[in-house]
């Protein structure tokens, strides 16, 4: 008879999950060290499957779009249109896809669940609990993430370790078992000072409401510009009591947003990728 885990016992993970791990385990150390040029084309090349990257149009999403599509890897580029963007990004996204001749493949909520969000709680009724906004969350961003994800062995976001104390432990890849896939964030060890030396060197083209505080950007009514001195996500849902401010594409079947914090490495100089 097999022994069930006791209250401070771990259950062992299973088999698919482990094997997952042991693959991020090796692209990290295959590639942490590398530059972001060569970590995007190694994590390419190890791949088993479709390698998705997500874009949100923020700097790092842009830093790696260039870097992508100037490499001309074979990445499926994917965006998560909620319906409530700004209209600068919808421009931005025009002007991405001239400026590198590529298409960006468009994911939308299911319209039924936003009308029956909408009937039940109002136009803007996220702002009414913390409950109703994950849940418009959900709707909007994570339930089409698993379309845009469906099938793919490697998915490529723009997370950075210093974007928040929530995400100080993001590495360059990690095993998404919920999701059955390598997640790998090749800027991980970037500051958002270089990411954006890096856009004005390369003439990447970039949100303009970055330049007016808007430095993380997500929905028009759930993002506001930030004060001096404040995080970089504090203008995401700033109307919650919440420091992690995320929506749930980066949170696991656990709740936790990342692992511990790895020991850094250094970074290779930016000159390097110019």
């Amino acid at each position: 008879m097999a022994l069930s885990s006791g209250p401070d016992e771990t259950p062992p993970a299973p088999p698919h999950s482990a094997a997952l791990a042991r693959r991020a385990d090796g692209l990290d150390t295959a590639f942490g060290g590398a530059d972001v040029a060569d970590r995007l084309a190694g994590l390419v090349a190890q791949a088993v499957g479709p390698v998705v990257f997500t874009t949100s149009f923020g700097l790092e999403d842009q830093v790696l779009t260039h870097l992508i599509a100037g490499a001309k890897l074979p990445v499926t580029f994917a965006t998560l249109d909620t319906g409530r963007l700004f209209p600068e990004v919808y421009a931005l996204w025009q002007e991405t896809e001239e400026r590198y001749g590529i298409l960006i493949r468009p994911y939308y909520p299911r319209h039924e669940a936003v009308e029956l969000y909408v009937r039940r709680n109002g136009v803007n009724g996220f702002y009414g609990s913390r409950e109703a906004r994950k849940a418009c969350c959900d709707i909007r961003k994570v339930e089409p993430l698993g379309r845009a994800l469906a099938g793919a062995d490697l998915w490529l976001t723009g997370l950075r370790a210093d974007q928040s104390a929530a995400r100080g432990g993001v590495r360059l890849a990690e095993a998404d078992a919920g999701r059955g896939l390598v997640k790998a964030s090749p800027l991980f060890d970037w500051t958002r000072e270089r990411a954006l030396a890096f856009a004005q060197r390369n003439a990447v083209p970039i949100n303009p409401l970055h330049a007016r505080g808007f430095v993380s950007i997500g929905c028009q009514p759930c993002t506001r510009a930030i004060r001096p001195g404040e995080p970089e996500r504090a203008g995401r849902w700033w109307w919650e009591d919440d420091a992690a401010r995320e929506c749930g594409l980066h949170v696991g079947p656990d709740g936790r947003l990342v692992r511990s914090k790895p020991p850094l490495r250094e970074a290779p100089p930016a000159e390097a990728l110019a």
